[in-house]
C-alpha cells in the first residue's frame, strides 16, 4: 500500500518541465520554513489530494494491523499520520488571510469540500473507532497523562463526529458539513470585500476604524463611517451575508439535534470549560449589567462634553450622544481626565519598538532570544520579519513570524496562525513549531494596538513553548474557552514602567517619558463600560443564534436584522452602543470556529486577571513564579484538564473579583 502511495504521490509532484511540487518534497531551507518563494498556485490542489491519499493510506495501514491495538500502533499513528495535508493547509490557511486573491479564493473554495469530505472519512471510519475504542477500554495504567488525554480526546472526536449514528444519518452529516463549509468560507470573503469597499470609501482599513472615530471631528462624516462600518454584510448587493447566515444557522441547527442536542450552543458548549449554554448565559448576564451601568455613567461624562459644543455653536440644539459620537467623545473625556494624549505616545510605540518589547518581556520572564533571520523564504518579504527564538543554551524554541501592516489581500482584526505545530514524530526527534502572528496595525501604534501585539505573541509564547509528544494537543490545542488566557495574561506587561523604559523610544532614541507612562497605566479602565458592553453584547449575540431550536419556515433575510434587534433590546444594550460584531460581519461564529465560544474572552479574562495578581504580589518580574507559569501552562498546552492546571497554580478555584477590578466595573 505505502509503496503504491508513494509512486502515486511521486507523480504528482512532477509538473510542466519536470517542476517537482514543493509540497511533495523535502524542504531544503532554514530551520523547514516553507519555501514560499517556489510554491505556486498550481501546487496546492494536486499537493491537497496528495495528502487526503497519504492519509487515507496511512490510516487503511492502522486498521490493517494484526497486532492488538495499543496506544502506539493506534492512537500514535493516527497522530502523526498526514504530512502532506498538515504541510499545505498550514501554508495556504496562512497566505489565503493574509494575500488573498481571486486565484487563492478559487483554490480555497476548491478543496474545502475535499478536506470536509476527508474530515469526515476519518472520523466517520467505523474500523478505525473500534481500534481506538479498544484502546480506550484497556488498562490505561501505563499510559502518560498526556497520553491518557490524546486518547479520550481521540474517542471524543469520533462520537462528536456522529461515529454511533445509522449510516443515512452520518450520510446526511457529511452533506452538512461539505455544504457549511463552503458558505462559511463565502461569508468571510463577503466580509473581506466590503471591509475593502469601506476602505475604497473612507480611505482607511476597518483595522483604523477606532482611530479614525477619534480623531474625526467631522460628525456627519463620523455617522457616514459608522453606519458603512456596521452595515458590513448587509447592504443588498452581491456581498450580503444575510441568507448565508441564515443557510448556517439551519445546517449547525439540524447538526446539532442529529446529534441528540436541542441547539448548536450545547453541543459546541459540551467539550468546553463551561459545559452547557445556562452556565454560559449566567456569567454573561451578569456582566452586562455591570458594563452597561458603567457606560451610563461615561455617558454623562461625554454628554457634559458635547453640551459644551453645542453652547458654543458647534452643533445643534438638543444633541445627544450617538454611535458614531462614542470614540470621539470618549477620548476627549480621557484628555481631560487622565491628560492623555495618544498623539504623544504614539511616537513611542513605533512598530520595530514594540516588537523589541515583547521579545525583552519573554526573555525576562521565560529566557527566550530572539534573532532576526534575513534571507529566508517569506510569502510577503515586503511586510513579513522572520525570528528565531531560542534559550539560553542555545536549544531552538521555534521560528516566529510577524505580518503587522494591513493591506487589500489581509482579512481585518488581529490573530496568530500554526504553519507548523511542535510535536515528536515517529523516530522520537521533535519538531518545533513555526508561528505566525498577524494584525493591522499602523507604524506608529495606539495604546490599543500595542495590547494587541502583547495579545498575539502570547498565543505565540504558548504555541512557541510547548512540549507536548502529539500535534492534537501542543500549544494552543486547548479547550476554546481556556486558550485565550494566555493571549489575554501577556498583555498585563505591555504598560509595566519597567518594560516601558527598555523598549518604548521615539525615533530620537528617547524614553518615553515617567509622568506619560503614569497617564497611560491611570487610563487603562478608562472607558471599560463601553469596551466590556460591546464585548458582552457581542458574546451574547452569539449565544443566542446558536441557542435557537429552528430558523422559522420562509423567514427571509429580515430575519437577521428582526433577531439582532431583539436579542440587543432584551440583554438591556442601550443605543450608544452597538455589539463589537454584529451578526452580518461576525467572522469569529461564522468564520474562526468562535461559534457557541466568543464569551471565551471573557471567560479565560477571568482566569487571567486571576493569575496576574498572583503575579503583582509576588513580583512581576518573579522569575520563579514565571517558570512555574510557564512549566504549568504554556509548556502544557491541552495535554491535562484545564480547571486542574489553574488549582495546581494557584491553589484554588478561580475568582471573579479580579476581573472586575481589573475592567474597573468595581
Amino acid at each position: 500500500m505505502k509503496k503504491l502511495l508513494y509512486i502515486t504521490a511521486a507523480a504528482l509532484a512532477m509538473t510542466a518541465c519536470n517542476r517537482t511540487n514543493p509540497f511533495l518534497a523535502e524542504w531544503n531551507t532554514p530551520y523547514g520554513i516553507p519555501p514560499f518563494d517556489q510554491i505556486q498556485f498550481a501546487d496546492y490542489v494536486p499537493a491537497v489530494k496528495a495528502g487526503i491519499e497519504q492519509q487515507q493510506a496511512e490510516i487503511e495501514a492502522i486498521i490493517a494491523n494484526q497486532a492488538a491495538p495499543d496506544f502506539d500502533n493506534t492512537i500514535a499513528a493516527l497522530e502523526l499520520s498526514g504530512d502532506i495535508l498538515s504541510k499545505v493547509t498550514g501554508v495556504l490557511f496562512n497566505v489565503s488571510e493574509t494575500e488573498n486573491c481571486p486565484e487563492l479564493e478559487a483554490i480555497v473554495e476548491e478543496i474545502t469540500p475535499l478536506t470536509t469530505a476527508h474530515e469526515d472519512n476519518i472520523w466517520m471510519n467505523r474500523d478505525l473507532y473500534l481500534r481506538v475504542k479498544a484502546v480506550a477500554d484497556a488498562d490505561q495504567s501505563a499510559l502518560s497523562a498526556e497520553q491518557k488525554m490524546v486518547l479520550k480526546e481521540t474517542l471524543q472526536k469520533f462520537e462528536r463526529n456522529g461515529i454511533a449514528l445509522p449510516e443515512e444519518t452520518q450520510a446526511r452529516l457529511r452533506e452538512i458539513n461539505t455544504e457549511m463549509s463552503s458558505k462559511i468560507n463565502k461569508i468571510g470573503n463577503n466580509i473581506l470585500a466590503e471591509s475593502n469597499a469601506f476602505k475604497a470609501e473612507f480611505g482607511i482599513s476597518v483595522g483604523f476604524y477606532p482611530d479614525a472615530m477619534t480623531t474625526t471631528e467631522d460628525r456627519d462624516l463620523r455617522e457616514k463611517m459608522f453606519k458603512a462600518y456596521s452595515s458590513r454584510g448587509h447592504n443588498g448587493n452581491d456581498n450580503d451575508n444575510r441568507q448565508l447566515i441564515l443557510d448556517v444557522m439551519r445546517l449547525r441547527i439540524e447538526k446539532a439535534k442529529l446529534m441528540g442536542y436541542d441547539n448548536p450552543a450545547d453541543y459546541v458548549l459540551e467539550a468546553k470549560m463551561a459545559h452547557d449554554h445556562q452556565t454560559v448565559d449566567a456569567f454573561l448576564g451578569d456582566l452586562i449589567v455591570a458594563s452597561v451601568a458603567k457606560a451610563k455613567e461615561e455617558i454623562v461624562d461625554m454628554q457634559a462634553i458635547m453640551d459644551q459644543d453645542v453652547k458654543a455653536g458647534k452643533l445643534p440644539q438638543g444633541s445627544t450622544i450617538q454611535p458614531w459620537d462614542w470614540w470621539y467623545y470618549a477620548e476627549k473625556v480621557r484628555k481631560v481626565k487622565y491628560d492623555l494624549d495618544e498623539s504623544l505616545t504614539k511616537p513611542y510605540f513605533k512598530a520595530e519598538k514594540v516588537r523589541d518589547g515583547i521579545f525583552l518581556a519573554a526573555k525576562k520572564l521565560y529566557g527566550v532570544n530572539a534573532e532576526k533571520l534575513t534571507d529566508v523564504p517569506s510569502y510577503n518579504p515586503e511586510f513579513v520579519d522572520t525570528y528565531k527564538l531560542t534559550y539560553d543554551d542555545g536549544s531552538l524554541i521555534g521560528i516566529f513570524t510577524t505580518d503587522y501592516f494591513p493591506r487589500d489581500s489581509k482579512r481585518g482584526g488581529a490573530w496568530m496562525n500554526n504553519i507548523r505545530s511542535q510535536y515528536f514524530d515517529a523516530e522520537g526527534n521533535e519538531v518545533r513549531p513555526i508561528i505566525v502572528n498577524v494584525g493591522n496595525m499602523d507604524e506608529y501604534m495606539s495604546v490599543d494596538n500595542v495590547q494587541t501585539v502583547f495579545h498575539e505573541f502570547g498565543h505565540a509564547l504558548h504555541g512557541l513553548l510547548t512540549k507536548c509528544h502529539y500535534p492534537s494537543v501542543s500549544g494552543t490545542n486547548v479547550k476554546g474557552d481556556f486558550v485565550e488566557t494566555f493571549s489575554q495574561i501577556n498583555e498585563n506587561w505591555a504598560f509595566d514602567p519597567e518594560l516601558l523604559a527598555s523598549y518604548a523610544k521615539n525615533d530620537k532614541g528617547e524614553v518615553i517619558p515617567e509622568d506619560l507612562v503614569a497617564k497611560i497605566n491611570n487610563a487603562l479602565k478608562f472607558n471599560q463600560g463601553f469596551m466590556t458592553t460591546e464585548l458582552v453584547a457581542a458574546s451574547i449575540l452569539d449565544m443566542k443564534w446558536h441557542e435557537l431550536t429552528e430558523i422559522p419556515a420562509g423567514a427571509g433575510i429580515e430575519f437577521v436584522d428582526e433577531f439582532e434587534s431583539k436579542v440587543c433590546a432584551e440583554m438591556g444594550l442601550i443605543d450608544e452602543i452597538i455589539p463589537r460584531y454584529r451578526t452580518t460581519y461576525f467572522n469569529h461564529i461564522f468564520g474562526s470556529g468562535y461559534n457557541a465560544g466568543y464569551y471565551g474572552y471573557l471567560w479565560a479574562e477571568v482566569l487571567d486577571k486571576d493569575m496576574f495578581e498572583k503575579f503583582e504580589q509576588e513580583g512581576v518580574w518573579n522569575k520563579a513564579l514565571a517558570t512555574q507559569f510557564k512549566q504549568t501552562f504554556l509548556e502544557k498546552g491541552g495535554s491535562e484538564d484545564p480547571m486542574e492546571l489553574f488549582r495546581s497554580f494557584m491553589g484554588r478555584d478561580p475568582q471573579t473579583e479580579p476581573f472586575l477590578r481589573g475592567r474597573g466595573l468595581i
